[in-house]
């Protein structure tokens, strides 16, 4: 029997987390209908709170640690995938897209996408579609027709439950049918699978990089070094 594997990345950093609890509502429907249709599959999650220091990291090096490093193994590994993130200031969690700045551009080639948010308010509705869906496109993912947003008035309503059942619906939909993994796997796709992401997959570790410079002092939180001819601050 098919078993296929569902990763999701939650981008929410409260304790609890509404994009967390909407990713997970998304996710268990997906099960459902799979396994009404006779198809196993099991749910794999990413959190990126707590690798928010670990994926700033990634940024500054060009690296990815090993903890980074085993989410994208997940990432790759898994046949459809659940984006969740809230919505600050009008836009994507900042944390959310430096996590997308480090996936290779070739890693999610042809994979269904099931795209969601959270915010404040109705105001930001459109953020999905109009920041989330362009950012996946870029990677090359076959995200589903059906976006999902929610803000605090959406948890009470019946409509929610019916956007997630269709979303999930659309997802189970193009898992089944194989149609990402042939799209991939294709001879006349052209892919060059180059993992060409702002993070390299060399034989590097975090030993290769030198910290004690400028920019990684300040990445860490350190002062940068006066440089020579720099003014003392004279109080």
């Amino acid at each position: 029997m098919t078993s296929f594997t569902i990763a999701v990345v939650n981008a929410g950093v409260s304790d609890p987390s509404s994009t967390r609890l909407l990713a997970d509502r998304i996710a268990q429907k997906t099960l459902d209908i799979l396994e009404a249709s006779g198809t196993a599959a099991t749910v794999r999650a990413i959190d990126l709170g707590p690798l928010a220091v670990d994926i700033a990291q990634g940024i500054v090096s060009g690296m990815l640690n090993p903890k980074v490093h085993t989410a994208m193994e997940l990432l790759a590994g898994a046949d459809a995938v659940i984006a969740a993130t809230p919505v600050y200031k009008a836009g994507i969690s900042g944390l959310f897209k430096s996590f997308a700045d480090l996936i290779d551009n070739d890693l999610l080639i042809a994979k269904p996408v099931v795209l969601a948010a959270t915010g404040g308010s109705t105001r930001h509705a459109m953020v999905v579609d109009d920041q989330l869906r362009p950012l996946f496109a870029f990677l090359r993912t076959i995200p589903v027709p059906t976006s999902l947003y929610c803000a605090p008035e959406d948890w009470a309503s019946t409509d929610l439950g019916r956007r997630i059942a269709r979303a999930a619906q659309e997802l189970s939909v193009m898992l089944r049918s194989g149609a990402g993994r042939q799209i991939a796997d294709s001879n006349w796709s052209g892919y060059d699978h180059q993992f060409g992401g702002n993070a390299t997959r060399a034989q590097q570790s975090l030993d290769d990089v030198d910290f004690t410079t400028d920019l990684m002092r300040l990445a860490t939180g350190a002062s940068a070094r006066p440089q020579v001819g720099d003014r003392a601050d004279v109080r």
